[in-house]
């Protein structure tokens, strides 16, 4: 019987939170990686899209998705508060344990060759995959925004990882790593008040003194008029999840939560019950029920 493949994940970003057609046609575009989840929000101008394949088709799948990204959004004409240097921004394959990891590094290092030599597009490592320390922080990476980028990469203080070093404004570069599942998680605030978002991203942030493998940033979010403390969480054991809540519950009056993307089912663990958890569907939305619900 032959070898059973890893089952790997992959969350692409891109640049794009407002056509519901262009999302939905990017969507489709990674295939055959099956689609698990897609994530949009106007504000942002950023669509995370969840995907899981076996090891050997989540390459191609993410060249695919990228080519329909690159196609469709403009940056040029982008509208968004999120951070950002390329149409697909981001393109993180994700291992579920310790023994995929492997197969995850070969599949987004074949993912970002394939990007850089097909679409004609500047691909930088970050992350665990990092080839220079200064590389290793998505924010470092995307700090300046596509224009900051394209000047370190034609100066020569960057060095693409592969493809040219020549950015295209339209579409710009991409960041690709392997890793395992972080929470993309956000807490909106009962208040227009950016500074009071700005001020618990600062104290929550591992770089701020906060907890290990926490990002944070502070944002207003026009749509909804309100604030919002936006987070990563790098690893939910080490900073739960809850515990972030109740801190920032402490200084501000929450208006509801929200989880970007999928997450394990322990990082959910003592959320409070009276708070809501914006769009929530457990089916979906936990790591293991989505998966269960792929491999059936």
């Amino acid at each position: 019987m032959p070898e059973q493949r890893p089952l790997l994940l992959a969350v692409p970003n891109v640049s794009e939170g407002r056509n519901a057609d262009a999302i939905e046609a990017i969507a489709a575009s990674f295939a055959p990686a099956r689609l698990l989840d897609v994530h949009s929000d106007p504000d942002h101008g950023r669509s995370v899209i969840t995907l899981a394949a076996p090891q050997g088709e989540l390459a191609g799948a993410l060249l695919a998705g990228a080519r329909a990204a690159v196609t469709s959004i403009d940056l040029s004409r982008h509208a968004g508060i999120h951070p950002h240097v390329g149409a697909i921004d981001v393109a993180p394959v994700v291992f579920l344990d310790e023994a995929a990891r492997g197969a995850a590094t070969a599949e987004a290092l074949t993912a970002a060759a394939l990007i850089g030599d097909r679409l004609d597009m500047p691909v930088l490592l970050y992350g665990e995959l990092a080839t220079a320390a200064e590389r290793s922080e998505r924010a470092d990476l995307r700090a300046g925004g596509t224009e900051r980028l394209a000047r370190r990469l034609a100066s020569g203080e960057l060095t693409p990882d592969y493809g040219p070093a020549l950015v295209d404004p339209r579409i710009g570069a991409v960041l690709v790593t392997a890793r395992p599942p972080l929470v993309a998680f956000n807490v909106d605030l009962q208040t227009d008040g950016v500074e009071v978002a700005r001020r618990l991203a600062a104290e929550l942030r591992e770089s701020g003194g906060g907890p290990p493998g926490v990002r944070a940033i502070g944002l207003f979010l026009p749509a909804r008029g309100r604030a919002q403390v936006s987070l990563n969480v790098h690893d939910p054991r080490a900073a739960p999840l809850a515990e972030l809540v109740e801190r920032v519950a402490a200084q501000a009056e929450i208006a509801e939560l929200e989880l970007v993307g999928l997450a394990p089912a322990a990082a959910l663990e003592g959320l409070p019950n009276d708070v809501p958890l914006r769009g929530f569907d457990p089916e979906r939305h936990v790591i293991e029920n989505a998966l269960r619900s792929a491999q059936s």
